[in-house]
């Protein structure tokens, strides 16, 4: 059977980075890692072909050569979900969909021939069975979680690796803690589950020997679920094995307590992890302690990014505002929080409910529901009616992205991460794409943009004070121009 492994097209988000990787001549930030997985899951005798419409056309050629489509994506790409079903209805093929999308609507679906849902580990392998004999399902899903000990390593061969800014790969799934808003815990539970130090190892050699040479992003919804294994294996692993290979960098999710443990911060370093995303939210005590962010309760949270940040790891931080406890002072605490962190990358939403979270249970019991989430962290859209007015709600959190990504403060912002940032110890080969960055920057940005005085401004003082950091300084100018855009887009500057 030919399986066509299909991936929607992401709209315009903060994540995709779009506007920013015309800049090196890439089409997208990361590949489909899920469905790249469930390749390697299928039977190996089926030919088998990825189309990911983020970097490349579904065209008539690719649906007439396929018998059936397996279809993946997030609630982000729900419409074009949506078209590319219809396409491949259209050409005749069956189609088996899955992933967080389908998770949570597969009921919406009404064209989808059958879903694999949940784990796939667990719920692909039935429905092949059930397909040989004839009698495949509609709906496959389970409430267990898999070993993921078991899961094959992705087929890195389906994608066109130059066509991506960075690769990821999993080493865990779960999360410890259980805050409100976040369907994590609900789709892969508590007890982290970990691979292997050795399977990992042989996932990095694969791309590796493929020929990959960039940033490696590991996809974990909390990295440090599982300290001591990291401690005692993993990161002796990653460490032994960057001493042979020419500076693969890594960057990752945790919680904000990896501040709390210096070792461990300075183990990851070494192993190569240069950036970090934590998921700050608020400032407010009352906010956290209402969704339950017991991990950033109690705390110093600015000087817990500094520590991460000294330690040689760049904070990403994500913010969160229109908690019931919000007032309108939350909007320039909020300000004045990123401003200080020296967080370049930092992603403010509205407060948001997915299905499936204790946070949508409850807005469904007071009648706060309202409409469907979205998935897109800063479209300045809620899916719950706010306590504060959604009037008032929208127009602070347009005065937060209007003031952190205008081009005077987000370079300020830039340049204090750039005083206190450590030097991370591995650092990937500068290649002719990255080189030629630089130039169309100074071009775009420098010369045309209406940031120029921002970006000159920072480009000779990185030169002259942080020179071993000028590529970052240049990298950050680039993002901020991906972020206004992406605030226009969605109508909040």
């Amino acid at each position: 059977m030919k399986v066509l492994l299909i991936y929607p097209e992401f709209p315009d988000t903060f994540w995709s980075f779009k506007h920013a990787l015309k800049f090196i001549h890439k089409k997208a930030a990361l590949p489909p890692l899920g469905l790249l997985t469930i390749a390697a899951m299928l039977p190996g005798e089926w030919p088998k072909k990825l189309v990911d419409m983020n970097v490349t056309k579904l065209t008539k050629n690719d649906l007439a050569w396929a018998d059936c489509a397996f279809v993946g994506g997030m609630v982000v790409q729900r419409n074009s979900a949506r078209q590319t079903i219809a396409k491949c209805k259209e050409a005749g093929l069956n189609v088996i969909a899955g992933g967080p999308l389908f998770n949570s609507e597969y009921d919406q679906f009404e064209d989808v021939d059958h879903f694999v849902l949940n784990e796939a580990e667990l719920t692909l392998p039935s429905f092949l069975e059930d397909l040989e004999r004839g009698r495949a399902q509609r709906v496959y899903k389970t409430a267990e979680f898999c070993d993921i000990r078991k899961t094959p390593a992705p087929m890195w061969e389906l994608a066109n690796l130059k066509h991506y800014a960075s690769l990821s790969i999993q080493f865990s799934r779960g999360c410890p803690f259980n805050c409100e808003f976040c369907n994590v815990t609900a789709l892969f539970g508590h007890r982290p589950r970990l691979k292997a130090a050795e399977q990992i190892i042989a996932e990095l050699d694969g791309l590796y020997d493929l020929g990959w040479r960039g940033q490696v992003f590991f996809v974990d919804d909390n990295f440090i679920g599982n300290k001591a294994y990291l401690k005692a294996h993993l990161l002796p692993a990653l460490i032994e094995w960057q001493k042979s290979k020419k500076g693969i960098p890594f960057n990752t999710e945790a919680s904000v307590n990896l501040a709390d443990d210096e070792p461990l911060m300075e183990m990851m370093v070494e192993a190569g992890f240069d950036g970090v995303f934590i998921g700050i939210e608020t400032p407010s005590e009352e906010s956290l302690a209402e969704c339950n962010k017991q991990q950033n309760k109690n705390r110093d949270l600015l000087e817990s990014v500094k520590l991460m940040q000294r330690a040689g790891l760049q904070v990403q931080g994500g913010f969160i505002v229109g908690f019931d406890n919000d007032s309108p002072s939350i909007f320039q605490r909020q300000i004045e929080f990123i401003q200080k962190s020296g967080i370049v990358t930092a992603m403010v939403g509205l407060l948001n409910a997915p299905p499936g979270t204790r946070l949508y249970e409850r807005m469904r019991e007071e009648g706060r529901l309202n409409g469907l989430f979205s998935g897109d962290n800063v479209d300045g859209t809620t899916n719950i009616i706010p306590k504060m007015g959604l009037d008032a709600l929208r127009e602070g959190y347009r005065d937060i992205l209007q003031h952190i990504y205008s081009p005077k403060h987000y370079y300020r912002r830039a340049m204090t991460f750039l005083r206190e940032y450590k030097r991370p110890k591995i650092r990937p080969p500068l290649d002719f794409q990255r080189l030629l960055a630089v130039f169309r920057a100074s071009i775009r940005l420098g010369l045309l943009g209406k940031e120029r005085i921002q970006y000159w401004k920072m480009f000779f003082w990185a030169l002259s004070c942080r020179p071993q950091l000028f590529t970052l300084a240049i990298t950050f100018a680039i993002y901020g121009h991906h972020f206004r855009k992406i605030s226009k887009l969605n109508n909040v500057q």
